[in-house]
């Protein structure tokens, strides 16, 4: 066996990030099925189960080669890595939301609520909007439903929790999908075995 290991986010994205492996001829049984376990024999390579900030950590210090998370973790978290392949999985939005289209108006500073402050304060410095930003830990669109923030900014796939909330998008912060980052120092040191790795996956995805 390689020692190629392979930082996978746990949760809903692994469904379709085994998919992905599965196509480029992975054999992912023991991944989909890992009881207690956290590292899983992937074929010759090593899969690392994590929490998705934690894929970043995992590959940006070499603790593994190779990690599946989510841009907005990327842009949230930052680290060093190399950002190889958008996956072209997990896809939802980045949205600004509030009860009222013209609540940011004014010169009042506005408050808003988001479990992602790094992104939100690039977006309203962009923006030349002097903001104050919480950070939420729970369900952000709770917030200006009692009057905690005037506005959040958050994730969402189909929209269908903001209307049920009486929430309007106000503009899209960005896009979001899934990437595969590398370390850098393995490229260099485990060209070969890297190079197999991501020509496979990303002959799947392209």
């Amino acid at each position: 066996m390689s020692d190629i290991k392979i930082a996978m986010t746990k949760g809903r994205l692994l469904d379709e990030t085994l998919e992905i492996f599965q196509k480029a001829g992975f054999d992912t049984t023991s991944v989909k099925n890992p009881g207690r376990k956290l590292i899983l024999p992937m074929n010759d390579t090593k899969v690392v189960l994590a929490k998705a900030p934690d894929v970043i950590t995992y590959v940006s210090s070499g603790a593994c080669d190779i990690g599946i998370v989510g841009k907005d973790v990327i842009l949230e978290k930052g680290g060093t890595f190399y950002e190889y392949l958008d996956l072209k999985i997990g896809k939802c939005q980045m949205i600004l939301a509030a009860k009222d289209e013209e609540i940011l108006k004014g010169y009042k500073t506005k408050t808003i609520a988001t479990k992602y402050p790094e992104i939100t304060a690039s977006y309203f410095s962009k923006k030349s909007l002097d903001v104050r930003i919480i950070k939420i830990e729970g369900s952000v669109e709770l917030t200006p439903l009692i009057n905690l923030s005037d506005a959040i900014v958050d994730i969402t796939q189909t929209g269908q929790t903001l209307k049920e909330n009486n929430l309007i998008i106000l503009d899209k912060v960005c896009d979001i999908s899934a990437r595969l980052i590398v370390n850098l120092a393995s490229l260099k040191l485990k060209q070969n075995e890297m190079k197999e790795i991501l020509s496979k996956i990303g002959a799947v995805v392209n």
